[in-house]
């Protein structure tokens, strides 16, 4: 049971992790960010994304995406392999 529910939270979370993608992605045709389906992802992002904002910027270029996405990644796999260690 406890597994089963752990298995869909884990999906829930790699649909936010496309989330995050389609934001950066959105962010590079400022158009398509300024529709209405660009900013509901923008709207679902920026919790996530606000606490690394300004941490990596050099210059005009902001790389803490890249760093918000390297630490969702990592957290997003020791969550699967808790959940299998519990499976099995």
């Amino acid at each position: 049971m406890l597994v089963s529910l752990l298995t869909v939270v884990y999906y829930a979370l790699r649909v936010y992790y496309w989330i995050l993608i389609a934001s950066i992605l959105l962010s590079w045709i400022p158009d398509l960010k300024r529709s209405s389906l660009g900013r509901f992802i923008d709207r679902l992002a920026n919790p996530y994304m606000r606490i690394f904002r300004g941490l990596l910027v050099f210059g005009m270029m902001d790389f803490t995406p890249i760093l918000g996405f390297i630490l969702y990644q990592i957290g997003l796999n020791y969550f699967a392999q808790m959940i299998v260690i519990m499976a099995s």
